[in-house]
């Protein structure tokens, strides 16, 4: 269920689905890099002002799902106006900013984006751009990204299902607010 926090910019409601900690698993595959499977947990905040704050940390993992070693992290901040258009500026850890204009579907929560400007460092491999789509679907967090480089052209290179992560406090509160249960449980499924 998305609930929309009452403290939230009015402008923001229409990305109060991406509100939360996510966090779950995925695939990367692009050319020159291991194919492999990561973890990623993500966060979507806000304290009020026409912005949602992003912070995404990824990492390898082994066979049997452990961590191996860090893949990426990025941290950005997403906005989006009365026509649904939909901009981030987002910085990763290596050495690249990049400018994201996109759009919110009609009816579903689905946002489209592509690169409008990609800035990097002298360390940071090649990259010339990406595209991305985001979804929310029966209650999960799904993504898959494509970049290109100016020796690969634009491809799939990494998607991932994520799973909203519950806090104590919302646990607390979902116990506050059960409806009364029958007293052999079972009866409630019938």
């Amino acid at each position: 269920m998305i609930q929309i926090p009452s403290d939230l910019h009015p402008d923001l409601v229409p990305l109060a689905f991406l509100l939360g900690d996510w966090a779950g698993a995925g695939v990367t595959d692009f050319p020159g890099a291991e194919k492999a499977n990561f973890g990623q947990e993500i966060s979507f905040t806000h304290d009020g002002r026409d912005f949602l704050e992003y912070h995404s940390h990824s990492w390898i993992l082994d066979s049997d799902g452990n961590k191996v070693r860090p893949l990426e992290s990025e941290s950005g901040y997403w906005r989006i106006d009365k026509d649904r258009k939909v901009e981030i500026v987002m910085a990763r850890d290596d050495g690249v900013v990049e400018v994201w204009y996109g759009e919110l579907a009609d009816k579903k929560p689905q946002i489209d984006l592509a690169t409008d400007a990609v800035a990097r460092t002298a360390a940071s491999g090649p990259y010339s751009g990406g595209k991305r789509l985001y979804g929310y679907v029966k209650g999960d967090l799904m993504w898959v990204g494509e970049k290109q480089t100016p020796e690969v052209p634009l491809r799939p290179y990494m998607s991932a299902q994520l799973k909203k992560v519950v806090t104590p406090e919302e646990v607390a509160e979902m116990a506050r607010n059960l409806p009364d249960m029958p007293d052999d449980g079972i009866a409630f499924f019938k």
